[in-house]
């Protein structure tokens, strides 16, 4: 790769970088806010009197915030980085409109500002993962539409004819998540911090979780599928195992994963065979999201001894393992006999943390490793050893924190289900909450563990960026034959 103007050739010009440097270094930053709120809370599950007392600093409100700042600080910085870095390069040409996509940075920036204040506030719809209130969501929306504007507009501008993969999925996850925003955060202003949504009874929570279920699907997988479509074959130096597996992973996936969000509702006024469909679309899926996992994973085909010295190869293969496992355990847990067990147990905050921190996290933090010393002007990270640190801490983390909730999960269903002769429970709520103490204790300490490994990724995030220095990379003036 060229680090600098003078390489490029006449009429190649520069990539528009400025904004993917901004969003790559946000993203640290909002990860490691995010993941230190998330401790905090995991804390005070386990300690309630962590609180002190404050209203901003209950749990009630400091989830909503957790989650937001993981998924959309964090996670989203890293689509938009990594969508704006990928676009480019793949259609060999600079990003549309640099002006707009720029204003999307400062947009969504105050997008996540605003939360920051007002979820402590409890200023809230109520809504899972669309907690925000319509002022929020207005600026939003105007945050995407300028979002979708740039990324298609780059690829219409493009310079090769063919369209690579990893773009079907980012444009796919810009275009489902705008449909879900605007459906789902329909609603009726009474003031300036306060509405009411526009649906009533059962409607509202089918619309939400059509909407919270396919949050996961295309913001949580369709967008960082894309990330694995780059970065993996790119770290690896070999080209995807097979190109036709990539395109029909993606129609399959597209297709089936707009339909399962019912099986968030099992067992509740929502019509049986709506259920019932949600559960069967769930299983579906199973099929077309190992195949993408086994495509990412057979692309290191003839390079698996990169394994050895990579970190940030292991970083990226290691995500695809858990994006695996998370998709085996959601169709499971979508069976109506299983979901009776595991519903409002501690096992569904397992399996969602193994595909948050063990899927979204680890791609992301793979695909900047891959990212920022590019934007920097170096080869690699200010330290690569640092980066194994971080990698191992990570995964410890993971593995303690989802291993604690599962065996909490399946507790407290057993628990809160076993009966008496006579039909009396044999055991009270209260009993089965002590019963869960050591694993909230194990659950927080695999949290230390992952938001220490994300403290060193930036603090190594800085001092690469303190050596290096912004440069501009030429654009090919011909393009290659391949992206």
């Amino acid at each position: 790769m060229a680090n600098n103007a003078a390489s490029a050739a006449p009429g190649g010009g520069v990539y528009s970088d400025t904004v993917v440097r901004l969003f790559s270094l946000a993203a640290v930053v909002w990860g490691v806010v995010g993941m230190l709120v998330g401790v905090i809370i995991a804390a005070q599950l386990t300690w309630p009197e962590l609180n002190f007392g404050i209203s901003f600093l209950s749990y009630g409100r400091l989830r909503p915030l957790h989650t937001n700042a993981v998924i959309f600080a964090f996670g989203g910085c890293a689509l938009f980085a990594t969508s704006y870095h990928v676009v480019q390069r793949t259609c060999q040409t600079r990003l549309f409109a640099p002006g707009l996509a720029l204003f999307t940075f400062w947009g969504w920036q105050l997008v996540i500002l605003a939360a920051a204040i007002t979820l402590p506030l409890g200023m809230t719809s109520g809504k899972e993962y669309a907690e925000l209130e319509w002022p929020i969501d207005i600026l939003i929306t105007v945050v995407w539409v300028s979002y979708a504007i740039v990324f298609f507009g780059t690829v219409g501008i493009r310079k090769v004819r063919h369209i690579y993969v990893a773009n079907w999925f980012f444009g796919a996850f810009i275009l489902a998540v705008a449909l879900l925003h605007l459906v789902n955060s329909a609603a009726v202003p009474v003031s300036l911090f306060k509405s009411y949504s526009a649906y009533a009874g059962v409607q509202d929570a089918m619309i939400q979780w059509w909407y919270g279920h396919n949050a996961v699907g295309f913001f949580l997988t369709a967008g960082f599928l894309g990330m694995m479509y780059y970065f993996i074959p790119k770290q690896a130096g070999r080209p995807v195992y097979s190109y036709r597996l990539s395109i029909v992973h993606f129609w399959a996936l597209i297709f089936t994963y707009m339909w399962a969000g019912p099986h968030h509702l099992h067992y509740t006024a929502l019509p049986d065979w709506t259920q019932s469909i949600g559960m069967i679309f769930s299983l579906v899926l199973l099929a077309p999201s190992w195949g993408g996992m086994i495509n990412g994973i057979m692309t290191l085909s003839g390079a698996w001894h990169k394994l050895r010295d990579d970190p940030i190869l292991k970083f990226l293969i290691v995500s695809l393992s858990f994006y695996g496992m998370s998709t085996f355990e959601g169709p499971m847990m979508s069976i109506k006999t299983v979901n009776a067990l595991s519903h409002y147990t501690d096992w569904t905050v397992g399996h969602v943390h193994s595909g948050a921190l063990g899927w979204v996290g680890l791609i992301s933090m793979g695909s900047l490793y891959y990212l920022i010393p590019r934007l920097f002007g170096r080869s690699q990270m200010y330290s690569v050893k640092a980066i194994e640190t971080h990698f191992w801490l990570a995964t410890i983390g993971i593995v303690l924190y989802i291993a604690a909730m599962w065996i909490a999960g399946v507790m407290q269903g057993l628990m809160w289900r076993a009966v008496n002769p006579d039909g009396t429970l044999v055991y009270t709520f209260v009993e089965s909450v002590k019963a869960t103490f050591p694993y909230y204790v194990v659950r927080l300490l695999g949290g230390l563990l992952y938001l220490s490994g994300m403290i060193i990724m930036l603090w190594n995030t800085v001092m690469t960026a303190r050596s290096g220095r912004a440069v501009e990379v030429a654009i090919p003036a011909v393009a290659p034959a391949h992206a």
